[in-house]
């Protein structure tokens, strides 16, 4: 039975956005392709020649993403609860401690360049490249085994989760490289795009993305482990909140919440966060191997490991829950009893607190089937895009705010909010929900306080992140590394 030290942060692998000859994983098997100038003509005549071969390529985006020390592997939920108010370490020596103490430095005492988060810059441009490879290909081949109708829908596809990318790497880094080619020539010496700019791709992606992508599951065989119209259209109502189109957020929001035959508010929390799950619009499954078993990343990461200790109340883990986390739930809310348990750490004692929204973790894995998938979009999103969306001007205005915070709360067995809410408390309620609702998921609460504003009050006033080094602090310095290969690219103010 692995250790949870097995999930601490390491330093990124060494993927250069800029000189990365793009690696496509294409086939089940391990099989790599690379697609870099001259062989891209491998690609064209070979990846994409037929319907089967171009599904492959696609299927290997996801196999990419659930690849080791990703960001999409479970270290977006990870590092964004570490750099808000979400999680702290038993490990004070872990490299992850300049996360949750906002103190991140980008030159070593041997004189290198390296930061923890470069491995976010890295894995998502991989997937970026990737993404543009597939997008690339289909566009150039000329085969008449690949059907009009898959390729409009593969290209969509590689659109919508170039979109989920560059939401990462912007919401991370701000401004970024906004790379749509696997053109060496093109992207050997780019500079950043502004984050409006970035903005403007995204959407624009999971405009085609919602287009030509079908509504059902069947890519997935019927698991929602494949992005479809709906998860572009998840992702479409997050990028308009965000950008403060609540108009759009609204009405992409609604078309979710009234999409009844495919989508529903699970009842029972502990459903949730199951391969069943009504509320998934999207999840990623890992890959059963001699080298892997069922958890999730987020189980691994986030649950106890009992492997090493002979009392069963008591165990090692990584990561537990801050005490501004777990008081802020209200009472009787069920969030806090369903997806909340505790442990005596038997390493430092200390009743330590830890997420239970995934019930399989290190200590209880096998090789069965899994019965969670990391959910990456889920309904309950939705339901507060809109109530936000409602609350500054959009979607029938206060009233309808609280309703859809009511259908959140009633699944919590909380009561109504009142009918006649100030607008400030309406505001802290909406802020309230975001944090119960979504802590430690996909880096949630700090995107939020980030773009309410709300993130220097909230984070500089903590203990355990004194001194505040400062708001630069709240991007993720551009890597090292990748700022020597190309002198277009800046450093984030402060670093």
């Amino acid at each position: 039975m692995k250790s949870s030290h097995s999930y601490k942060i390491l330093p990124g692998r060494n993927i250069r956005l800029l000189l990365l000859p793009a690696i496509l994983i294409l086939f089940s098997c391990n099989k790599l392709v690379s697609i870099s100038d001259p062989t891209d003509r491998i690609v064209t005549n070979v990846a994409f020649s037929t319907d089967d071969l171009a599904e492959a390529a696609v299927n290997g985006l996801y196999k990419t993403m659930m690849s080791t020390n990703y960001f999409s592997r479970g270290n977006a939920t990870l590092y964004g609860a570490l750099s808000a108010d979400e999680l702290l370490l038993t490990y004070p020596l872990d490299p992850a401690s300049v996360l949750y103490e906002n103190k991140i430095r980008i030159t070593l005492a041997n004189g290198t360049g390296s930061a923890p988060t470069d491995h976010i810059w890295t894995s998502a441009y991989a997937v970026i490249y990737s993404a543009n490879a597939v997008i690339q290909g289909i566009a150039e081949s000329r085969s008449t085994q690949l059907q009009e109708n898959v390729r409009k829908s593969l290209t969509a596809e590689a659109k919508c989760i170039r979109a989920f990318c560059y939401f990462y790497l912007t919401n991370y880094y701000d401004a970024v490289p906004l790379v749509l080619t696997t053109n060496y020539n093109a992207v050997i010496s780019i500079a950043r795009s502004p984050k409006e700019a970035v903005y403007e791709q995204i959407i624009q992606d999971l405009l085609d993305a919602q287009k030509d992508l079908p509504e059902n599951f069947d890519a997935g065989k019927g698991k929602r482990v494949r992005v479809n119209k709906w998860a572009a259209t998840a992702l479409l109502a997050r990028a308009y909140l965000y950008t403060k189109d609540y108009g759009k957020a609204a009405a992409n929001a609604t078309l979710l919440i009234d999409n009844t035959a495919l989508f529903g508010l699970e009842s029972d929390l502990n459903n949730v966060f199951l391969i069943e799950s009504r509320e998934a619009i999207w999840q990623m499954n890992q890959v059963i191997s001699n080298d892997n078993q069922n958890p999730t990343p987020e189980g691994g990461m986030l649950l106890p490991n009992w492997a090493t200790s002979t009392d069963p109340l008591k165990g090692l883990m990584a990561y537990y829950l801050s005490p501004q986390l777990v008081s802020a739930f209200e009472p009787g809310d069920e969030r806090r009893k369903q997806w909340v348990d505790s442990i005596e750490l038997e390493n430092i004692t200390l009743l330590a607190h830890f997420s239970h929204k995934y019930k399989i973790g290190n200590y209880n894995m096998s090789y069965d089937p899994p019965i969670e998938y990391s959910m990456v979009l889920r309904l309950a999103e939705q339901y507060l895009i809109r109530a936000e969306a409602a609350a500054n001007g959009a979607a029938g205005g206060t009233a309808n705010a609280i309703a859809d915070l009511n259908m959140i709360r009633h699944r919590a067995g909380l009561p109504d909010l009142p009918d006649d809410i100030t607008p400030a408390a309406l505001e802290a309620a909406i802020a309230h929900e975001w944090q119960t609702e979504f802590f430690c998921e996909w880096g949630h609460r700090w995107f939020n306080l980030k773009r309410t504003g709300k993130a220097h009050n909230i984070l500089s006033a903590i203990s355990y992140k004194q001194p505040w080094a400062g708001d630069h602090q709240l991007l993720y310095p551009i890597p090292f590394e990748e700022i020597k290969l190309n002198n277009k690219l800046t450093q984030n103010t402060g670093y």
